[in-house]
């Protein structure tokens, strides 16, 4: 899920700055309704100072129709790279792995028999017949939340924010539940005790990726193009100037009559062939996309599901599974292949 971007508020970003700053230890006070006086050192000072030497400035936060020429270090602007310093300043490291508990926004109760087995026959394509084996007890699922600014590096600088939510059942995208966070909350004290899974980073990662670069692919789709088409100008245009330029070395070293003039001929007319190859490959380093995750928070969340065993009838003989019903999705996950 793609978080819409804020609109650039002055206002919203004078209150972020001083809570921030006074939160890394710097005295912040208001000078005026776009003005901010700070004293810093240590933390907070570093956003100025590598060394975090003591200082004093004032910020100025210019209405966003205001054209004047910009200070990177006394101004915060849209695009303002002191406003990515504070962020990333503010961003624990190495990012804590959190737990929650997800409230249910109904009371749960587990779904009556005919709809599991037609939500069944639609999930599961090849089921011949299917026969639950045991009653629903209560069980938890888990999922995976991931807040993630991404970097892409390209002609132009691109940033977007995303949540993205995995199962961790089988790392598969839960897209309703990224949009419908923002109305969930977390229960303060669970009825029961919950079984929180393992931390498996390496597995967590692969589905990452795989997960962000499905989430990217359309934006990354017209990045490319446009980098196709900048490269492939800029490549015509270095293939014209040394086709001509080989052009002529090849005339001359064909008029020439002294041996010596020729071999110099040959010479250059080799320099230029290796000079064209590493003009183009410098042209395709030039037009690369380069995508830079930072995570900024994760988060494994829990919230109430319904267990049985059930009976799979298919082409291949029948089962027994361990099966798991999550009445968010309507959904159901199995243990093991079927």
């Amino acid at each position: 899920m793609k978080l819409a971007r804020l609109p650039h508020d002055p206002a919203a970003l004078i209150d972020f700055f001083q809570e921030s700053l006074e939160h890394l230890g710097a005295i912040g006070e208001r000078t005026w309704h776009d003005r901010l006086q700070v004293v810093a050192e240590g933390a907070a000072a570093k956003l100025w100072n590598a060394d975090g030497a003591l200082l004093e400035t004032e910020l100025s936060f210019p209405a966003p129709g205001d054209t004047a020429p910009r200070q990177a270090g006394k101004e915060v602007f849209p695009g303002c790279p002191l406003t990515f310093h504070l962020a990333e300043m503010l961003r624990p490291s190495p990012v804590p792995l959190q737990r929650a508990c997800l409230q249910p926004f109904e009371t749960p109760k587990p779904p009556a028999p005919t709809v599991a087995e037609k939500l069944w026959l639609l999930q599961m394509p090849g089921t011949l017949r299917w026969q639950q084996e045991s009653a629903f007890v209560a069980a938890w699922h888990f999922s995976l939340l991931l807040l993630v600014r991404c970097e892409i590096q390209a002609i132009d600088q691109h940033w977007s924010l995303h949540r993205l939510a995995l199962s961790l059942q089988d790392g598969q995208r839960e897209d309703s539940l990224a949009a419908s966070l923002d109305f969930s909350q977390a229960a303060s004290e669970p009825t029961a005790e919950i079984p929180w899974p393992a931390c498996d980073l390496a597995l967590w990662q692969t589905w990452f990726k795989a997960a962000l670069a499905e989430e990217l692919a359309a934006d990354l789709a017209a990045i490319r193009h446009r980098q196709e088409t900048y490269l492939r100008r800029e490549l015509d245009r270095v293939d014209t100037y040394f086709e001509h330029y080989e052009q002529e070395l090849a005339a001359r070293q064909a008029r020439a009559s002294k041996e010596n003039a020729k071999i110099k001929l040959e010479e250059r007319l080799a320099a230029a062939r290796s000079e064209h190859q590493r003009r183009r490959h410098d042209q395709v380093q030039r037009h690369e996309i380069r995508v830079i995750p930072h995570l900024d928070a994760l988060l494994v969340a829990a919230e109430p599901a319904w267990k049985a065993r059930v009976r799979v009838m298919q082409r291949s003989g029948s089962a027994v599974r361990e099966a798991r019903f999550v009445p968010r999705m309507r959904r159901w996950f199995v243990e093991g292949a079927l």
